[in-house]
């Protein structure tokens, strides 16, 4: 008799908040919770994800966005949402005027500038199009960049929507200098004190070095050199580390894949039983770090293993 399955992979997508809980429970011997025992869990849960970035368990949030350089500005704000970690409205504002596709550098007026960065670079979002900028002169953005991060400049109607751009960024992990033949120079990313070390910060010319701030609401990239007018319009590519989204309402799914469902149930349980089951807290964190073990271990990215024969020569 043949060997029958599922014909599905879809443990990790229907394996909501609510099981984990109840799994996390049965292992330190409670069933049936409700009421505040569940929300002690939930709460317990987001404070385990937020232990797991700081172990910077979390590679498979990787993610690469590109920025257009802009002549004479080093500081590039790339802002992050509150409420849940995601691309949607942190500052929103509407068009007091329609923008044609061919709309470059000016052109572009809100009617509302309200918490808006001022200076630096950053980012909104009309439509599905995202627009770079770096001052604002009145209620009519300068320094405009269309279409950037693989969108396409398009035409927007009077009153469209503008939401300024946030995603759930966390940490830039690397980046490079990508000129205007898409030839790719890596950047060095630098310390604070590294940063604070150089002479003149104001030289401009092509970036070689960058340096990260991360801050509650943003994560900002500092470049040296300044860029100069050489080579505006030219792009800095970057892969950076979102946050792992909070658990939500006890129907949503888990923002880890399959794979870490094991070290995410194990480590509930860990927590939980501090609080509720003392006596198997060392049991169950001996077990919690097993799998944080093979977590870790799966996490990040790997390269090809090149092993060279050793060669020997007789009488040599």
């Amino acid at each position: 008799m043949p060997n029958v399955t599922s014909g599905s992979y879809l443990f990790d997508k229907n394996y909501e908040i609510d099981q984990i809980i109840e799994d996390a429970y049965e292992r330190i011997g409670f069933q049936g919770v409700s009421g505040y025992q569940l929300k002690s869990a939930k709460r317990s849960l987001n404070i385990l994800l937020a232990e797991w970035g700081n172990r910077e368990l979390h590679y498979w949030e990787v993610a690469n966005q590109s920025m257009p350089l802009v002549n004479g500005v080093a500081v590039y704000n790339f802002f992050r949402e509150t409420t849940d970690g995601t691309q949607t409205s942190r500052i929103s504002t509407t068009l007091s005027a329609a923008i044609a596709s061919t709309t470059a550098t000016t052109g572009i007026t809100l009617t509302s500038i309200a918490n808006l960065p001022t200076s630096s670079l950053s980012l909104i979002i009309v439509d599905n199009e995202q627009i770079a900028y770096h001052g604002i002169s009145g209620t009519e953005l300068t320094g405009v960049v269309r279409g950037v991060n693989r969108t396409t400049a398009a035409t927007h109607n009077n009153s469209a929507t503008v939401n300024q751009f946030v995603s759930g960024m966390d940490d830039i992990l690397e980046a490079s200098y990508r000129n205007a033949s898409n030839v790719d120079a890596p950047l060095t990313k630098r310390s604070r004190s590294q940063y604070q070390a150089l002479a003149n910060k104001t030289d401009t010319g092509t970036p070689t070095q960058y340096f990260v701030e991360r801050f509650i609401d943003r994560v900002t990239m500092t470049l040296y050199l300044t860029p100069g007018s050489s080579v505006a319009g030219h792009h800095i590519n970057f892969y950076y580390q979102k946050r792992i989204q909070d658990a939500g309402v006890y129907s949503n799914a888990a923002d880890v894949p399959y794979r870490f469902v094991p070290c995410m149930t194990a480590g509930l349980a860990f927590y939980l039983s501090q609080k509720y089951a003392p006596q198997r807290t060392q049991e169950l964190k001996l077990y919690y770090e097993d799998e944080l073990k093979r977590a870790l271990a799966e996490d990040g990215s790997s390269s090809s293993t090149f092993i060279a024969p050793k060669t020997y020569y007789p009488g040599v």
